[in-house]
């Protein structure tokens, strides 16, 4: 495995950006949480990460492990729990396994990224608004750049006491605030801006 970063000029300095692919899980295609928008997010994840190993851009791959054994969701040892297939044939510098929405608290994520002197952390992964949202405002509070890939994290339709939401107009609205946290950008904007 390898931790070389990309090394790209931007404006005030050198950008040394890691990429964090959160929670793609089985869960989330086979389980109790699947994810319905945006539809191309799992092949854009797909891309990002074939578009990192290319770049030499060091990789960590986060697994949610529900606390407890009992939980109907992401319970250890599960199918639903296993990363995608897919996932696990790609390249990746680090697995860390998180029991919380942020992918930073009691793992080693920030350690790691301190040790091979990123600045700049890309986001990508499931599900926008719960720990991808939660890690982006945790590296952002850390004091990295964030880049939140929009078309390659998603999330699926919500309804609790407060009322319903359907996928895209919450993935739309945790676009929109991330505004404060991060730049969001596209999958494709992001793989042109490797080659410039």
């Amino acid at each position: 495995m390898f931790t070389i970063l990309t090394v790209n000029i931007i404006p005030g300095g050198i950008m040394k950006r890691a990429l964090i692919v959160i929670d793609v899980q089985n869960e989330y295609f086979t389980g109790k949480l699947p994810v319905s928008h945006p539809s191309g997010s799992f092949n854009n994840i797909l891309k990002i990460m074939d578009g990192a190993m290319e770049n030499k851009i060091a990789t960590a791959v986060i697994q949610n492990s529900a606390i407890s054994p009992e939980s109907p969701v992401f319970r250890k040892g599960s199918y639903e729990w296993e990363l995608h297939p897919e996932i696990l044939k790609r390249h990746r510098d680090i697995l860390i396994e998180k029991n919380f929405p942020d992918s930073f608290k009691d793992t080693q994520l920030d350690k790691w990224l301190k040790d091979i002197s990123a600045d700049t952390v890309t986001i990508i992964g499931y599900m926008t608004q719960n720990c991808c949202d939660s890690t982006a405002r945790s590296a952002f509070h850390r004091g990295y750049g964030v880049e939140f890939l929009s078309d390659a994290t998603g999330t699926l339709s919500m309804t609790n006491y407060a009322g319903s939401v359907t996928a895209e107009e919450l993935h739309r609205a945790i676009l929109v605030t991330q505004v404060r946290f991060g730049r969001v950008i596209g999958t494709d904007e992001w793989l042109s801006g490797l080659k410039g």
